[in-house]
């Protein structure tokens, strides 16, 4: 053992004095190209020889590497209250203001450069101090494996001591990483051609995959909601109006995902998927985890102790990581006005709108969210966490501005499989068997939008069918992708803009709202939930005009179905609604059927014209490729699992007539039997007895 010790001990010296060497040895080629950064005085024959040059450099790289261990950390926590986008603005200037501190160190005045050279120096210095350091461990693969398996072995006996869960033998865990948006069909294209060769490989070995349908709202709140907490009742689509409260529900609102969070859990009476010693990244929701980074609906809440933010915090401790993604950051909103760009002189349609804000919010969800999360979730396989859930949302939100099938996505998609094989190399270091299940929320279906084809809002549609007045100029509908209010949430700003969009003002105007190719409209002067008659009443020329647009595919009116000539199936009526929705697939009646039962559903539920050849349908958003309603691959995901866990089935009234999966809820229930197999009662199982309910709290018995 003091051998062992010894060894290890001598190997951390070693990789030490080899990172300061290099250090030293760059910060020497760089006082050579850079003419305002010097490490010598004197001038003429006073100047320093080489060797006191030598000794400058070492002494300089030595103080920005203990500076940039023991400041660096230290600034960061300080400043873990500011907005997530701010503190990556100031990682150059901090780590920049580390450099010329140590350079102040230095005798005789020999280290100086100017400010702007300074965060040069520093962030070539922090890359190569980084990329050194990771060769040397990645190399010594004993001295690294036996690090983790001491880290694992303080843990356990930590968990002894407190009685936490996980705390017995060393049995697999499971990490789920959702690539938000990827559908079935776009998976499989992608493995094939190669695009993912890390997907492909686990294909043809480990893995195998099937495809599920979503709900009708086929969007990440509904699905992950359902997902992680097993119930996305009355989640009608992404944004939807309350009327008893009159505010509008959006599911990337951080308050609107804490109170769905809260009417799942209360539904369910179960903490969620995660909820023993498990931890969830990027998320809308948290599964009920302990273990929290970038989870929105818990990023509300202020204060030092708000765990979705200390994620932030873990990740750029590292000053390589901050100078990292800085500039990878840099790089992607260039990569984005250049493809932009590209696209507009080529005259490619459908298009929308890419400038603004866009190019930042794509590369914080394609780098920033993507670099924190894939750093949380090595983190937690190397502290042997039971389940780990991550969203990775780079595709979709790509996918939205410029296509699913688009070039820019298929770029996209390479950079994730890299950073599966990332997590699957670490998977070999730590300290317990891991189990890696891929799955996806929804898929993207595309098509140029409502208003791009017709030149007009389903807001103005409405109104004309109202006979209230409609702007001679169309309106826009902000896309209501999830990076958008990610990046609202690390600056500390709500999602919507205007109390209007909040709370809509009283009286007899509709609320009209878009969730990709699905629209809600609402009317607050008719209370509850409006019947059709009352609608005629109200507006006669309404519901004709939308059932008949070419547009529209069909309506939902107080339990009957409408499309256009006419056609029109009750609910309740066996095989009607069956064969009025055939075309948008064989599970469209279950799925309007159970949006039908929900307390908030809105007055009018407008589907878009759905085209089965070509797969395109037309958002109400501001989005060529889309999710949120029925139409394509928008409502088939792809579930990946290992071959060791058993095959994802349900009871028949779970799954479709071709055994697929119907319903998040239904993969709900896949996965909780998944961390069953793999370590034990992960979560409380349900009652056996419908008479003999579970209390919160209670801890399941044990399985036979």
């Amino acid at each position: 053992m003091v051998r062992g010790r010894l060894r290890s001990t001598g190997g951390a010296l070693v990789r030490v004095v080899v990172v300061w060497a290099v250090s030293t040895l760059t910060m020497l080629a760089l006082a050579g190209i850079l003419p305002d950064f010097r490490l010598q005085a004197g001038a003429g024959e006073d100047r320093d020889s080489i060797t006191q040059i030598g000794l400058t450099a070492a002494i300089g790289a030595g103080a920005f590497g203990l500076l940039s261990a023991l400041v660096w950390p230290v600034l960061v926590r300080a400043l873990l209250l500011v907005p997530a986008l701010v503190l990556g603005l100031l990682v150059f200037f901090l780590n920049g203001s580390l450099l010329l501190l140590a350079l102040s160190l230095i005798p005789a005045g020999r280290g100086a450069a100017d400010p702007e050279t300074a965060v040069v120096v520093a962030a070539v210095m922090s890359a190569v101090a980084s990329a050194t350091s990771t060769a040397l461990a990645v190399r010594d693969d004993e001295a690294y494996r036996r690090r983790l398996y001491r880290l694992s072995d303080r843990r356990r006996r930590r968990q002894h001591r407190e009685g936490m869960p996980g705390a017995g033998e060393r049995t697999p865990a499971v990490v789920f990483l959702q690539l938000d948006g990827v559908g079935y069909e776009v998976l499989r294209r992608a493995a094939g051609s190669g695009l993912m060769p890390t997907v492909a490989d686990w294909l043809d070995r480990t893995h195998r995959v099937t495809s599920w349908r979503t709900d009708w709202s086929s969007q990440t709140g509904a699905s992950q909601l359902g997902i992680l907490h097993g119930s996305n009742f009355d989640v009608p689509a992404f944004r939807w109006y309350e009327k008893d409260t009159g505010e509008v529900v959006v599911c990337n609102r951080p308050t609107s995902a804490a109170e769905l969070q809260r009417r799942a859990v209360e539904r369910t009476r179960d903490g969620g998927l995660l909820t023993l010693d498990g931890a969830s990244r990027g998320n809308l929701f948290s599964g009920g985890a302990g273990q929290l980074a970038l989870v929105l609906s818990v990023s509300a809440r202020r204060g030092p102790h708000n765990r979705s933010r200390a994620g932030y915090f873990a990740y750029f401790s590292d000053p390589a990581n901050a100078v990292r993604t800085a500039l990878s950051f840099v790089a992607e909103v260039a990569r984005e006005i250049t493809q932009s760009l590209r696209g507009r002189l080529r005259g490619e349609r459908p298009r929308v709108a890419r400038g603004g804000l866009y190019p930042l919010i794509r590369a914080f969800a394609t780098v920033v969210e993507r670099d924190v999360v894939v750093a949380a979730v090595i983190g937690d396989m190397l502290a042997g966490r039971a389940a780990v859930y991550a969203d990775l949302v780079a595709y979709d939100e790509v996918a939205h501005h410029s296509g699913p099938r688009s070039r820019d996505t298929e770029q996209v998609l390479a950079r994730l499989d890299r950073s599966l094989a990332l997590i699957a190399r670490v998977a070999e270091h730590a300290p317990r068997e891991y189990r890696i299940v891929l799955l996806s929320d929804h898929g993207q279906s595309p098509g140029e939008t409502f208003l791009g084809r017709y030149g007009l809002t389903l807001k103005d549609l409405v109104r004309a069918g109202c006979g209230l007045p409609v702007s001679r100029k169309a309106g826009r509908t902000h896309s209501g992708a999830e990076a958008r209010a990610a990046v609202r949430a690390a600056l500390h700003r709500p999602v919507e803009e205007t109390d209007e969009e909040v709370r809509p003002a009283a009286g007899p105007d509709p609320v009209v709202l878009a969730s990709g190719n699905l629209g809600l409209i609402s009317f607050p002067d008719l209370p509850g939930r409006a019947s059709r008659e009352a609608i005629e009443r109200a507006h006669p020329a309404l519901l004709s005009t939308l059932a008949n647009h070419p547009g529209v595919g069909f309506l939902l009116v107080d339990g009957t179905v409408l499309a256009a000539g006419g056609a029109e199936a009750r609910l309740d009526e066996p095989g009607a609604a069956e064969a009025l929705l055939a075309p948008f697939g064989p599970g469209a009646a279950r799925a309007v059927r159970r949006t039908d039962t929900f307390p908030h559903v809105a007055d009018v539920m407008v589907n878009s014209a759905y085209d089965p050849e070509t797969g395109a349908v037309h958002a109400f958003e501001e989005q060529i490729g889309s999710h949120g309603g029925l139409g394509g691959e928008q409502g088939h995901p792809f579930l990946m699992w290992p071959v060791e866990l058993s095959e994802p089935v349900l009871l028949p009234s779970a799954s479709g007539p071709d055994g697929e999966l119907v319903g998040a809820e239904a993969v709900h229930e896949v996965l909780r039997r998944w961390l069953t197999e793999a370590d034990g009662p992960q979560v409380p199982v349900p009652p056996l007895s419908p008479e003999i309910p579970l209390s919160p709290g209670t801890d399941p018995a044990p399985a036979p």
